[in-house]
């Protein structure tokens, strides 16, 4: 079992705060098991008896009573009623817990209720698992009076893939960018048990999880299709009326864009997408649609494509973006507004694009994801938007090739992917 040391010690740095610690991210990317095998043998390394940690996982049959709000309650009290002892209280996939109304209230009791009440017990520590984006994440400062604390965990980066991977290191790249960095592939050797994996995770997981969650069962066809037009488009601008126009050309049939927007929603509260908006640097704003949309995981998005459609550059483009996420930066595409005149002496508009502003607290970095620069054409290319940038933060074009990182008569930083990503104090 790989040791997840990041996850773990945010974890443990949070013990016994007084907040509902509350972990989440994508189905199978490693959240029971950070917390009923790692943090747990952590407590159990630190003195804390086994008694006093109340393991519940909601997605068993033997705890199917416990979905009741009520009755999970009652069988948490009842445990730690009248003792002394300081407790630990695990929940595994607590959006599972039911909504039930109140007698003689017009209201009803459910998941925040239940937090919120077995963390008002003074000798019980909190600790929760849920796979849905705004179940609870995003209620942390309202349903939770602001005692919520949130730890997002991602399927294997590059750096940890690269650690835990039993292989040639030399082909570890091209197994991560082919496969992904789910942590059950460690265990599977043959690229056959991978992809199968892979497939079958999508269907049986994560789409059956979107169809049961959201009630689309009659339009599974269709939530197909639009996933596979997501994944084909990766790392391109897209809009609900582009990915109409596609579906219509694809399929023959119309669609909604106010449905091809339900559904986006549907992916990216699963975690399986992940949106990444305009903004425009020079003029201080963002620009909601078009957008680009990255999977979570690259592996997944390969699967989906029955790992046909190998475009290495947005491949490249999607793992630094998720890499990015890991590291805790809220990435956004660079736009900048650009007028010059053309051959004709008319003054026109155009736009440069960054491919990512990654901010963090009062930190800032430009990144820009070049697959080849074979020649100063090209790198003038990949620099254009860098040039019409005037501030001093630092800016990165990233290649595929590994090289000696180094930097231009204008201080951009050039640096190869895997050095990129195996070193994160370049970039943190």
């Amino acid at each position: 079992m790989y040791i997840r040391k990041k996850y773990l010690n945010k974890l443990i740095s949070k013990k016994r705060n007084g907040m509902v610690k509350i972990i989440t991210g994508i189905r199978r990317c490693g959240k029971s098991v950070l917390l009923f095998n790692l943090f747990y043998d952590h407590l159990l390394e630190e003195g804390v008896s086994d008694e006093n940690i109340i393991k519940i996982k909601l997605d068993e049959r033997i705890n199917i009573k416990l979905r009741n709000p009520n009755t999970l309650c009652e069988y948490v009290k009842e445990y730690i009623y009248s003792k002394k002892e300081k407790f630990y209280l695990f929940i595994d996939e607590i959006q599972m817990i039911e909504y039930i109304n109140v007698e003689g209230v017009n209201s009803k009791i459910g998941i925040y209720e239940v937090l919120n009440e077995l963390n008002s017990y003074e000798n019980l520590d909190v600790y929760v698992t849920e796979s849905n984006s705004k179940m609870l994440s995003s209620d942390i400062a309202t349903e939770f009076r602001g005692r919520g604390d949130v730890v997002m965990v991602h399927p294997l980066s590059y750096e940890e893939f690269f650690e835990a991977y039993k292989g040639d290191k030399q082909n570890a790249w091209n197994q991560y960018t082919m496969f992904g960095g789910m942590p059950y592939l460690l265990n599977l050797t043959s690229e056959e048990e991978k992809s199968e994996y892979l497939k079958r995770l999508l269907e049986k997981v994560y789409i059956s999880d979107v169809i049961e969650r959201n009630g689309v069962k009659k339009d599974s066809l269709v939530l197909g299709e639009i996933l596979d037009i997501l994944a084909s488009s990766v790392g391109s601008l897209t809009s609900p009326t582009k990915l109409s126009n596609t579906y219509k050309s694809k399929t023959k049939q119309n669609i909604s864009t106010n449905t091809i927007f339900r559904y986006i929603n549907y992916f990216e509260d699963s975690f399986l997408i992940r949106k990444a908006r305009r903004f425009v640097i020079n003029g201080k704003g963002y620009i909601d649609s078009p957008a680009k949309y990255y999977f979570e995981d690259i592996g997944l998005r390969n699967a989906r494509l029955d790992f046909k459609e190998q475009d290495l550059t947005h491949i490249m483009e999607s793992v630094i973006y998720n890499e990015l996420i890991i590291r805790g930066f809220n990435v956004d595409i660079g736009i900048i507004e650009h007028f010059y005149n053309n051959a004709e002496g008319k003054r026109e508009r155009t736009f440069l694009e960054i491919d990512f502003i990654c901010n963090k607290g009062f930190n800032r970095f430009y990144i820009q994801s070049a697959y080849a620069i074979p020649d100063a054409e090209k790198r003038n290319q990949e620099i254009r938007g860098f040039k019409k940038i005037h501030d001093s933060y630092q800016k990165i074009v990233v290649v595929r090739e590994d090289i000696i990182p180094w930097r231009d008569e204008n201080g951009i930083l050039y640096i190869g992917i895997e050095k990129f990503l195996l070193d994160s104090s370049l970039v943190n």
